[in-house]
């Protein structure tokens, strides 16, 4: 009787996790691509602020590195869900009343958008600080030769800096990836239909919560075995040539 029973369940939970009504698996796939997506924008959002600040801070002006230090401060002390709910609700109350006060209508920003947006932010801090150490990796004498050929700032960082720091922020920025894949969970709490909110919408209404939160974690552990993946084909990559790297 408890195979049978066992069989039953079993029978049901996969009922549930099909594609097509009843079951919720389409909602989930739906939830699991806007994770990526909102990962993907928020990572390169990130790595963008992340190479503007780790080069401010270290050949900006005293004011720059300052303000720099704040921002990377700030965002690395203060936990993400609260930066998540000052800048979603805080900043999209500050532009509406901006707008308002210079006689415009408000708006509606995009919830995938503001997603990106805040994880970018948040992204940037830790980037900032990955990128930095790998810049200082860089040897000086190959910066050196190229400022004593007369090469640019702009050049040089894209010739010389960028390509040669690459090996040694591959790992921090796979991290701060992965950071950004499960840190989407935490927009479940402004409501955006990711995939932790999708998980909790069919838990909640069928019950059957933990057979949609395993095959949550399930997606997500598969997520980190792909990208890690991924991760370490770059990281050869960039490595090739060096001693004691196979490519």
């Amino acid at each position: 009787m408890s195979a049978l029973a066992g069989a039953a369940l079993a029978a049901s939970s996969l009922d549930l996790l099909q594609y097509s009504p009843p079951g919720w698996g389409a909602n989930l796939l739906r939830g699991l691509m806007n994770s990526i997506i909102i990962a993907f924008g928020a990572f390169g959002l990130g790595s963008l602020i992340g190479v503007a600040g780790a080069f401010g801070k270290l050949y900006g002006g005293p004011v720059t590195r300052d303000l720099l230090a704040i921002y990377t401060t700030v965002v690395r002390a203060v936990p993400e869900l609260v930066l998540i709910l000052i800048l979603y609700y805080a900043v999209t109350d500050s532009v509406n009343r901006l707008l308002i006060g210079f006689g415009f209508d408000r708006i509606q920003i995009s919830g995938l958008a503001a997603g990106i947006a805040v994880l970018g932010v948040v992204q940037g801090a830790y980037a900032t600080e990955v990128l930095r150490g790998a810049i200082l990796s860089v040897p000086a004498g190959q910066i050196e030769a190229a400022r004593a050929m007369g090469m640019p700032p702009a050049l040089l960082a894209r010739r010389i800096t960028l390509p040669l720091m690459l090996s040694a922020a591959l790992p921090g920025l796979a991290n701060l990836w992965l950071i950004a894949t499960k840190d989407t969970a935490l927009l479940a709490v402004v409501g955006f239909g990711e995939l932790t909110q999708e998980t909790r919408q069919a838990a909640g209404t069928t019950k059957a919560y933990f057979t949609f939160f395993m095959a949550a974690g399930a997606l997500y552990l598969v997520l980190s075995i792909g990208s890690g993946w991924i991760f370490a084909r770059l990281e050869r990559w960039a490595r090739r040539g060096q001693r004691g790297v196979r490519g």
